[in-house]
């Protein structure tokens, strides 16, 4: 259902059969967790027929709840390759234990899909799974769908905070929402998007803040009431930071974080966008564009690029290759690297991929610049 006045709105409630457990009123953390792992185990259609392999941590929410909780819930088996994500580990576990369904972040899945053994392993029992923790490139799950051979891979999208999942991906969507999509709205989930700065709920199509509402939000932070009161706002609705679109279908699609857009010239470029592109590259493997200072246009765009086995990026043919799209969103630097600062969860820190940028190309005064 979709609400809205003077125009379509960007606000959509996810609704579903499946009933929530306990008391529906007061959000404790057991009634947030326990119902979360009951509805996305429902949408992943697990029985006790499922094996599921989940190399995620399991001190996180994705490995706790979409992994631990959801299995449990429904009497599958959980398999655990390592004490720590190692791709060959992974695979040799999917194999061996003929795992139905694999749990992994982004850079995860492009270790296994690039790991210099991946083709020694029959993986044709894994049916589904979940990709979370970051925005998933379109072209890494095309190759998710096309080499592990899983017609029914899944993205979902929240954060800890809430619960965690708030949009989901269904395992019968079509490829193309699977892939350019994080999904719709949970079960008994509202979601809007917000403009931050008028408060307005913006329009299909347009992006904003993503809000969410419902069972899954957090009671808060704990002992920091202050720090809730700036995350949860009075009617309910989690402010998450992130800057997302809802199609006419209620299919969200995120374009990055409000703190990471880049500002070129007074025109908005968000990351994701120019990520998505280059990934279409033959030779880059992983990418991360960052806004890094600029005493003319204010910010700049930088490629921190990852290449793929055996291939080589040539900065002058990538930038050349940009020419496809509008030239402010061409990257001015482009840059190699082995691998990303990451969190211990798997997100990638782009606030070091700036601070080293500006070391690297030397750019302390631009950086010292004050802008209005």
């Amino acid at each position: 259902m979709t609400t809205g006045t003077g125009h379509v709105a960007s606000y959509a409630h996810g609704t579903g059969a499946v009933p929530l457990l306990g008391e529906t009123i007061g959000a404790n953390t057991h009634h947030n967790i326990l119902n979360n792992a009951l509805l996305v185990s429902g949408i992943l259609g697990y029985t006790e027929a499922d094996r599921v392999c989940v190399p995620v941590p399991l001190y996180h929410c994705f490995g706790m709840v979409m992994g631990n909780l959801a299995c449990s819930l429904r009497g599958a088996c959980i398999v655990y390759p390592e004490a720590a994500f190692d791709p060959l580990a992974t695979l040799e576990a999917m194999a061996a234990e003929r795992c139905t369904s694999i749990y992994g972040v982004l850079t995860m899945f492009i270790a296994e899909l690039d790991h210099p053994r991946f083709s020694e392993f029959d993986l044709s029992s894994l049916r589904t799974g979940i990709m979370a923790g970051s925005p998933c490139p379109i072209e890494v799950m095309r190759r998710v769908d096309s080499e592990m051979g899983i017609e029914e891979m899944t993205i979902a999208f929240g954060m800890t905070e809430t619960s965690p999942a708030s949009t989901m991906v269904r395992p019968d969507d079509t490829l193309e929402h699977r892939c350019g999509t994080v999904g719709q709205a949970m079960p008994h989930t509202e979601i809007k998007i917000v403009d931050p700065v008028s408060e307005r709920t913006v329009g299909r199509g347009e992006a904003g803040e993503f809000r969410t509402r419902g069972y899954l939000v957090m009671s808060g932070y704990w002992g920091e009431p202050e720090r809730t009161a700036e995350a949860v706002d009075s009617a309910g609705w989690m402010h998450t930071g992130d800057l997302a679109t809802v199609d006419e279908e209620g299919y969200v699609r995120i374009v990055g974080r409000i703190k990471d857009m880049i500002i070129r010239g007074g025109e908005n470029v968000y990351p994701r966008e120019v990520e998505e592109f280059l990934y279409s590259h033959p030779a880059v493997a992983d990418v991360q564009v960052v806004g890094v200072p600029d005493e003319r246009y204010g910010e700049e765009l930088m490629a921190w690029v990852i290449a793929r086995e055996g291939a080589t990026v040539d900065e002058d043919e990538l930038r050349e290759y940009c020419r496809k799209i509008a030239r402010y969103k061409i990257p001015r630097y482009v840059a190699s690297c082995s691998e990303f600062p990451m969190t211990v969860t798997g997100k990638i820190q782009k606030h070091k991929l700036r601070t080293q940028a500006i070391e690297k190309l030397g750019l302390r005064t631009a950086a010292g610049v004050r802008t209005a």
